[in-house]
């Protein structure tokens, strides 16, 4: 091999060092040290008026018993195959019809459950129950038991939608994935509803409690104080150019995240709110709670309605606009980007 032909030289190098299972980082840099971020993932939404009827078609695809989580996956346009909106995060629909239970486990992933529609059913979590209402978010902590029920027609129960929000794929990066089915269908309810809000709810916490949980007491926060939180900011002339008026679910024990992966926000945008663009490298996605308007997610233009939901990858520029009064809710992985030093948003 002559030294006048450094590419075949160099080509001759490279089948040496890769059977000894090593690469030049020289021909790979500008990949893994980009200028800026690149994300995999697009900007999408997924139309609730278009999908809602797929959602009920899956009661009679499917039993709750049968599917342990009767679930259409949202699946992020740029990241087929991976079960993942973000990819950090993953989401679901999940249906509940009256009469269902869905059957008692636990699993180190994290989730949350945003209700979208209907109500009257419930979700247990470590011996106590909630009644689910539309807009409330609730927690399953990482390794607790949780089931989910619904009462009869008789009793007055009816089909029930929410979001679920995991840090699945993250959790499938660590390796660090685990579950455990319980032995009966439902867990013993041991608390009455209403008691981790009770102790937790009022900016007060029990005199000798102990943090030992990074994960927030509470884990039913209803729509209903949401809603009032974000009426009164705005009637006391709170409203910010970029996101209206926008509050982040906290732990109350800490001040920090409700989840030590998952960050989760609700915002009011007035009618006729046009927003200002901005940019964070948290990947986010929103669900829409009333309302209507317009998401541009870097060039495109999504219109929302009511129960949509559409996400905005790391780095995308996103300007909100309301056509009426909206309320959106929303969960990134912001917690580990700042725990990590990597959060960096930019306010055009």
């Amino acid at each position: 091999m002559t030294s006048n032909n450094p590419s075949a030289l160099r080509a001759a190098y490279y089948e040496q060092i890769a059977r000894q299972r090593m690469s030049p980082l020289w021909e790979s840099l500008h990949n893994l040290v980009p200028k800026k971020p690149q994300p995999k993932a697009q900007p999408a939404i997924w139309k609730y008026a278009q999908v809602r009827d797929l959602v009920m078609q899956a009661g009679s695809i499917i039993s709750a018993e049968e599917a342990v989580r009767r679930v259409l996956v949202l699946e992020n346009p740029g990241l087929q195959g991976k079960s993942s909106i973000t990819p950090n995060l993953y989401a679901g629909l999940q249906l509940i019809l009256p009469g269902e239970i869905a059957p008692s486990h636990r699993h180190t992933q994290s989730a949350l459950r945003f209700i979208v529609e209907g109500k009257g059913a419930w979700t247990a979590v470590n011996g106590e129950r909630t009644t689910m209402h539309p807009g409330d978010f609730i927690i399953t902590p990482s390794w607790t038991w949780h089931d989910h029920g619904n009462p009869s027609e008789e009793e007055g129960g009816e089909p029930v939608v929410w979001l679920d929000g995991l840090d699945i794929p993250l959790v499938a990066q660590m390796d660090a994935g685990f579950a455990e089915n319980y032995p009966e269908a439902t867990q013993p309810v041991s608390r009455p509803e209403g008691d981790s809000f009770a102790r937790f709810g009022h900016n007060m916490v029990p005199v000798r409690h102990r943090v030992s949980d990074p994960t927030s007491p509470i884990f039913s926060y209803p729509y209903e104080r949401s809603r009032e939180a974000l009426d009164a900011l705005y009637r006391n002339g709170e409203c910010d150019d970029w996101d209206g008026v926008k509050l982040r679910y906290v732990n109350p024990a800490t001040g920090g995240w409700p989840m030590p992966t998952i960050a989760t926000f609700m915002q009011f945008l007035p009618k006729c709110f046009s927003g200002k663009a901005y940019r964070t490298t948290d990947a986010t996605i929103f669900c829409v709670v009333e309302g209507k308007g317009t998401a541009r997610i870097g060039d495109t233009d999504f219109e929302f309605s009511p129960h949509d939901v559409f996400v905005v990858p790391s780095w995308q520029p996103i300007s909100l606009n309301a056509t009426d009064d909206s309320v959106l809710f929303s969960y990134s992985d912001r917690p580990i980007l700042s725990a990590l030093n990597l959060l960096r948003e930019q306010r055009r």
